[in-house]
């Protein structure tokens, strides 16, 4: 009998903890999802970053070596593509003697891109570029 009783409030247990990881995975894929991910325009972006938008257009040349790598996507904030898809390119902050954390993310062919990302915090966030 001690068994039945607690069969309820196990249940209720693993029904409360399927809710919960149901809302965890629907705010991940939600956040994910390229219709989350906030615009700006191209004009509005600093004028290193435009700066750096025309710069891809042409091919370079780039300030840094590590322009142009692949970016991984880790942070899984844009839209999911395959491997090798994303470069990433460096934004200059003016003061700031290092890369600083803002940069361009393209996808695509490397001189004219499906889409650009822009971030100013280190892959904390993006926002689509709108030509």
């Amino acid at each position: 009998m001690a068994g039945a009783s607690r069969w309820p409030r196990n249940l209720r247990g693993i029904a409360l903890l399927l809710f919960l990881m149901a809302g965890i995975a629907f705010a991940a894929h939600a956040r994910t999802t390229p219709q989350a991910l906030a615009e700006v325009a191209l004009a509005d972006l600093p004028k290193e970053a435009q700066d750096v938008h025309a710069l891809v257009g042409k091919g370079g040349p780039f300030p840094f070596d590590r322009d142009g790598v692949v970016f991984g996507n880790r942070e899984k904030l844009l839209p999911a593509k395959p491997s090798g898809y994303y470069h990433e390119y460096t934004v200059r902050t003016p003061g700031v003697k290092s890369r600083g954390g803002r940069r361009l993310v393209c996808g695509g062919p490397a001189k004219s891109p499906d889409a650009c990302y822009y971030t100013d915090d280190h892959y904390r966030s993006f926002r689509k570029i709108r030509p």
